[in-house]
């Protein structure tokens, strides 16, 4: 089944580890038995000196900001080059009067801080209950998703020039389009000279509006994966 895979490319929290918790041995492990047969890459939705700060500088190249940045780990230094660093302009004054005109639909009028978060990139965070939320508030909103997939597609609409996710506890996050992991990963094949075979995705939100969604749907072979912790198990059959 996996006879035509050179590269393994994967999510980072929920999938090799917990929600922004550092690498553990177990999986640090894992990844080493992978590496030998192998080429690793990480796909994320965060930057991507973030995410090598998160794996302890593990040795992996490194997609961030939905293939917006791009970081190659140099092998002599042990460092990790920003190769691609890409930004996309944002009309803030018509995005917050979309999200306000959401807000008031929905009556999600009362929230903390910032009604929408701003990135550099060119991304936007729509905070459902703020950007300066309670934790606690934030986890109990909507556990299951269920709220804001409810509403997933008139966000969509409302934002037509974004790829728009259902992102952490309380939030929609949209990057800029085309950029998005199927993008990502597309683009990498072709920087690369691999076809989508050559590829395999490992992923845990692969749901409606699920970050690694636009992945799973596609042609590009997909390992789905629930809890982290099940990772070894999971990526088991590529060790033979």
């Amino acid at each position: 089944m996996y006879e035509k895979i050179k590269v393994i490319a994967m999510d980072l929290d929920g999938t090799l580890t917990q929600h922004k918790t550092p690498l553990s041995d177990t999986q640090r492990a894992v990844l080493d038995a992978l590496r030998r047969r192998y080429t690793l890459l990480m796909v994320g939705a965060g930057q991507v000196m973030r995410i090598h700060r998160q794996l302890g500088g593990y040795p992996i190249d490194v997609i961030g900001n939905y293939g917006m940045q791009y970081g190659k780990y140099n092998h002599e230094t042990g460092e990790m080059v920003l190769v691609r660093d890409d930004t996309a302009p944002c009309d803030r004054e018509n995005v917050d009067r979309i999200v306000t005109t959401l807000r008031e639909k929905y009556g999600f009028t009362k929230f903390a801080g910032d009604s929408v978060e701003y990135h550099p990139s060119g991304s936007i965070t729509f905070p459902i209950l703020g950007t300066k939320a309670a934790q606690e508030d934030k986890l109990a909103f909507d556990p299951d998703r269920s709220r804001r997939r409810a509403i997933y597609n008139e966000v969509c609409e409302a934002f037509p020039d974004y790829c728009v996710f259902v992102g952490g506890s309380s939030s929609f996050d949209m990057a800029p389009r085309p950029f998005n992991k199927y993008h990502a990963l597309d683009l990498y094949c072709r920087e690369n000279g691999l076809s989508h075979e050559n590829v395999v995705y490992i992923g845990d939100d692969y749901g409606l509006g699920g970050n690694d969604e636009s992945v799973y749907q596609s042609d590009f072979p997909y390992i789905t994966i629930d809890s982290y912790l099940d990772f070894p198990e999971r990526v088991a059959p590529l060790l033979g």
